[in-house]
């Protein structure tokens, strides 16, 4: 209930007081229409709060998924009708740096979890290596996030006509998971793992990758060869990894990830700085 309130009372009072101060402004309207939305979308996170669990993750994925809806169609409301990005005026550069503070954090939250795990257990030589290997982990999808794109995003926001903002969304629900699987691996670095400690092992730089490769495109109007295969190389041997203990997996992820870290360093020596061309 805690986090409901809180929630709901960021999500409501921040167009509540954007509808006071603008006045006559143009974009007043889309303020209204989105008070409305998150209005609606509170009585769900309320209500799951006081309701069991099951129930309570059915109405909070719904709230969630309405909200991003009505984002990705322009806040519509009955009678208030609905607004386009593209009729937006968009701060490249403000929104840029939001998109990677968001980024930041999740990752951020990465290495804390390492620490922690590491800190709470034993410092054998297994989960010695797992730390090591998820220490490497984070700093590859650093550098695979930063690498040309990620230094361009404000330019690439700036010139988009109808700029995506649940790619980067995307990659840090790849980050969250990823991070589940720090902790799993350094906490049971060799013991037989269970389905779920491989999901979120591999899933999460798969997950990761997926949204990188999206970004990639929402720059550059292309997609590298390396994010689909280095995916592919991660998903082909989970049946063996399900097996296999923790460590192998988060062995695995990391080798994959430096492959791509490498792709993109080798696609880009030599070459004069690529500019934005996002395709829409």
């Amino acid at each position: 209930m805690v986090f409901a309130v809180a929630y709901v009372t960021a999500q409501v009072s921040r167009p509540a007081i954007l509808l006071l101060a603008l006045g006559r402004h143009q974009f007043r309207r889309l303020k209204l229409r989105m008070l409305v939305t998150f209005s609606a979308t509170g009585v769900l996170w309320i209500t799951g709060a006081l309701l069991p669990t099951g129930t309570r993750v059915g109405l909070w994925a719904s709230a969630l998924a309405l909200e991003y809806l009505a984002a990705r169609a322009g806040w519509p409301v009955p009678g208030l009708g609905g607004s386009t990005i593209s009729r937006w005026d968009i701060a490249g550069e403000h929104l840029a740096e939001r998109y990677q503070q968001f980024f930041l954090v999740a990752l951020g939250e990465t290495i804390l979890v390492i620490g922690l795990a590491y800190s709470t257990g034993s410092y054998d030589p297994a989960p010695t290596a797992a730390f090591a290997v998820a220490v490497v982990t984070s700093v590859l999808l650093w550098r695979i996030y930063v690498q040309r794109a990620g230094l361009i995003l404000a330019e690439a926001v700036t010139r988009s006509r109808r700029p995506a903002a649940d790619t980067h969304l995307v990659m840090v629900v790849g980050l969250v998971a990823t991070a589940i699987g720090y902790e799993l691996t350094i906490s049971h670095p060799l013991r037989h793992p269970e389905t779920a400690w491989v999901a979120m092992i591999i899933g999460g730089p798969v997950v990761f990758l997926a949204g990188r490769a999206r970004f990639e495109y929402e720059v550059f109007g292309r997609v590298p060869p390396s994010r689909w295969v280095a995916v592919g190389v991660l998903l082909v041997p989970v049946p063996w990894l399900v097996h296999a203990p923790p460590l192998i997996s988060a062995t695995l992820a990391a080798v994959v990830l430096g492959g791509v870290a490498v792709a993109d360093a080798r696609r880009s020596r030599g070459k004069p700085p690529e500019g934005a061309a996002p395709p829409m």
